[in-house]
């Protein structure tokens, strides 16, 4: 089993502690097979709150699937302690925002949707359900009167 994490990068105007909300997140991935090199045209979800036993009692995993091409069985795991928030003093920079435990599948293409919360960086303000889809997103802060947004959202993934 091998370790992803999956690094985060944006420019923060104004927010801080940008995060996954809720154990119902879904992590939108492209994931490649490690036997065969299959990569599934369609975006797959994974999230907390979802758990597949493992065949043979080797416990659980957040998804656990067949490659259409070679038939092996893979899993991948959210680990759940490793969600960390990006917050306004890595803005610009690469940050790891969670970690994926993989079995026979490499995760290659994220897609960040609905589902983003953050904070006003001076007022403390709640944003929630936040979509990046589109790699930016502007609000207002009425407590603080100043615009607030992310842009330029961008991910890599590094093994851990």
């Amino acid at each position: 089993m091998v370790k992803f994490g999956l690094q985060f990068k944006a420019t923060l105007e104004n927010v801080t502690n940008v995060r996954p909300l809720g154990d119902d997140f879904r992590w939108f991935l492209k994931l490649k097979c490690g036997n065969c090199g299959e990569i599934p045209d369609k975006w797959q979800y994974i999230t907390l709150v979802e758990s597949v036993p493992l065949k043979g009692g080797r416990g659980s995993a957040s998804m656990v699937q067949k490659c259409k091409l070679c038939a092996r069985e893979n899993s991948i795991d959210i680990l759940g302690d490793t969600i960390t928030p990006y917050n306004v003093e890595d803005s610009e920079r690469f940050k790891t925002m969670v970690q994926f435990e993989c079995r026979g599948l490499e995760p290659i293409d994220f897609q960040p949707q609905a589902g983003f919360a953050a904070q006003g960086a001076e007022s403390g303000t709640s944003f929630n359900d936040i979509n990046l889809q589109e790699k930016d997103w502007t609000d207002y802060d009425e407590k603080f009167k100043e615009s607030v947004g992310i842009y330029e959202v961008t991910h890599q993934f590094k093994k851990c």
